[in-house]
């Protein structure tokens, strides 16, 4: 049997995952016993019952990302993952462009030393993302063991997450353009979109469907109300590809509201109050909110479930166009 495999079936311990494992041998840190002081490196190296191996385990590194002290909503928190409702404008992750004021960076300096390491890093263990312009709730790892568990569900799609949209037009079983596309089905009480997502040919910052290297993109939504020129629509995620929703709503037809990626610019009704116009044209964002989310602890094993209201400024201009007259 291959080391890594071995080794990892033996010490059945939470936080050593096989990919950790591997990592600790390629870096020095297991020795084979029955040769007094021989570090082995070869993490793909063969070994046979009865041989007795040492694993080094290093305390976790410090985190390159600096913690930075920004307030954070936090909706759920124990000794295992945190529940946060980021708001819209927040990067998840440092990146290119946005090396600070990220979630991350406010993860480490509220966690703090609760952080138990992730990949032999204190660092909060990240298992999905939303944009930066949506708003709503994300869970984080704060162990090893409690961000294998969450990742193996999201790999899974076992468990629950619905967004609040709102979108142009009204999405309907009677849109002619929208039931006439091959990637349309309809189910009870929902509409399903399936295609294939992955990066554009012509755009390589932006994600568009049934391209050849795309990866299986499943929706489902359904029209909440009906709000002058525009929808509020619930979405769920049965995948979970980059700007899956924003994609698939664009392609039926349907863009959110203030997507300037995705949505073309709509010129809001003549007949509109001028303040609402104003509003809708000016919305600084896309219309978007994860506004629910459920799964199991990884560790505990309890049913959680979450759900978070519209953020102000989205339900300020929900409610702006409930009060214009049918």
């Amino acid at each position: 049997m291959r080391l890594d495999k071995a080794l990892t079936e033996a010490a059945d311990t939470p936080g050593l995952s096989r990919s950790r494992i591997r990592a600790l041998i390629e870096g020095g840190a297991v020795a084979r016993l029955s040769e007094p002081g021989a570090t082995v490196t070869d993490a793909s190296g063969k070994v046979k019952g009865g041989e007795v191996f040492r694993i080094n385990v290093p305390p976790p590194l410090d985190a390159e990302p600096e913690p930075e002290a920004i307030p954070l909503n936090v909706v759920f928190e124990d000794a295992h993952l945190i529940v946060v409702n980021k708001p819209a404008g927040m990067v998840v992750h440092p990146a290119p462009g946005a090396w600070t004021g990220t979630l991350v960076n406010a993860l480490l300096a509220h966690c703090g030393d609760s952080l138990s390491g992730i990949g032999g890093e204190k660092r909060p263990g990240i298992v999905h993302r939303i944009d930066k312009e949506t708003s709503g709730l994300l869970v984080v790892a704060k162990s090893d063991a409690a961000h294998q568990g969450l990742a193996a569900q999201f790999a899974a799609h076992d468990l629950e997450r619905s967004y609040a949209a709102l979108v142009w037009g009204r999405p309907d079983r009677s849109d002619a353009r929208m039931a006439g596309l091959p990637a349309v089905s309809f189910e009870p009480g929902w509409v399903r979109v399936e295609t294939t997502i992955g990066r554009s040919r012509t755009d390589r910052k932006k994600m568009a469907v049934n391209v050849n290297d795309g990866r299986h993109a499943v929706t489902r939504f359904k029209r909440i109300a009906d709000l002058g020129p525009c929808s509020l629509v619930e979405c769920r995620l049965e995948t979970g590809r980059t700007h899956q929703i924003r994609v698939h709503l664009t392609h039926l037809g349907h863009p959110l509201v203030g997507d300037q990626t995705y949505g073309r610019q709509r010129t809001p009704p003549a007949s509109l109050d001028q303040t609402i116009r104003d509003a809708l044209s000016g919305f600084p964002r896309q219309a978007l909110h994860a506004k629910t989310l459920g799964f199991l602890h990884p560790i505990t094993n309890e049913d959680l479930r979450f759900e978070s209201a519209l953020p102000d400024d989205l339900a300020g201009l929900v409610n702006a166009l409930e009060a214009i007259p049918e």
